[in-house]
């Protein structure tokens, strides 16, 4: 089983620089997107539903902010869009897809970046997010939680970690956080799982140059429960042609979907 995640920042705009001919090439299951910036009646055009795909939207209420989607080969069992929390769903931040006994979810986490209360918005949100989590580990479900998670755990987890330790997204707070998730809840950092090595980044500032000289973070994750985290066979980040300020992680799990 092949799972794509990418922030495409607007699929509009990562269309039009060639995202859906490379994700159909890409032999993927499930392809979790985040950052639609768009409403579904804009994405009517061919397009954004290529043959063969089954495709399913959660955005905000905001146009041209926000927003998450699911493309799946297979016709998933059920699809559920929205914690059940009118803040963040008006965000269009959560879509899941059911198969069988496993779910796949497109996850978009608020950042922090722009100002001290959107950054109190993702305390927040991390605050009710965790107990969530832990209640899944209940259920008799195994789950791929894919997506921006705005956060990079570790100073192996971007380039200039010593000049952002102050800065959203790898504050101490949000890093221990991490340090929960993948301890004490037991969930599997499934990238990290096969591969220690530095310089693995997903996302890279427009400015200076920092794409180019692999200036980067590592926010995009394929955060996974124990059993289906177990499973995992390879993982790439693919960089060749540019969709976003993101780069796609794409994972394959001995699993067959």
């Amino acid at each position: 089983m092949r799972i794509i995640t990418a922030n495409v920042n607007g699929i509009r705009a990562a269309a039009a620089k060639g995202f859906f001919p490379w994700m159909t090439a890409q032999q993927a299951d499930v392809v979790c997107i985040q950052e639609t910036k768009a409403q579904a009646d804009q994405l009517t055009d061919p397009a954004f539903h290529p043959r063969g795909w089954h495709v399913y939207f959660h955005d905000a209420e905001k146009k041209g902010y926000s927003g998450v989607a699911i493309y799946s080969r297979r016709k998933p069992d059920r699809v559920i869009r929205g914690l059940g929390w009118p803040d963040m769903d008006a965000e269009g931040r959560y879509i899941e897809a059911r198969f069988g006994p496993l779910s796949v979810v497109s996850l978009y986490l608020p950042s922090g970046s722009s100002s001290e209360e959107r950054q109190a918005v993702k305390f927040g949100f991390l605050e009710r997010f965790m107990p969530w989590l832990r209640s899944l580990k209940r259920k008799r479900r195994q789950y791929i939680l894919c997506g921006d998670w705005n956060i990079a755990h570790k100073e192996i987890d971007l380039k200039n970690w010593r000049g952002n330790l102050k800065n959203s997204g790898f504050l101490p707070e949000e890093r221990a956080w991490m340090d929960e998730l993948f301890g004490p809840a037991g969930f599997i950092d499934t990238f990290r799982r096969i591969n220690q090595q530095a310089d693995q980044y997903t996302w890279w500032s427009n400015r200076g140059q920092a794409r180019a000289r692999n200036v980067g973070w590592r926010i995009d994750y394929q955060v996974a429960t124990p059993g289906i985290g177990a499973t995992v066979k390879a993982a790439s980040i693919y960089r060749d042609q540019r969709f976003s300020d993101h780069a796609p992680l794409i994972m394959d799990y001995d699993y067959e979907l």
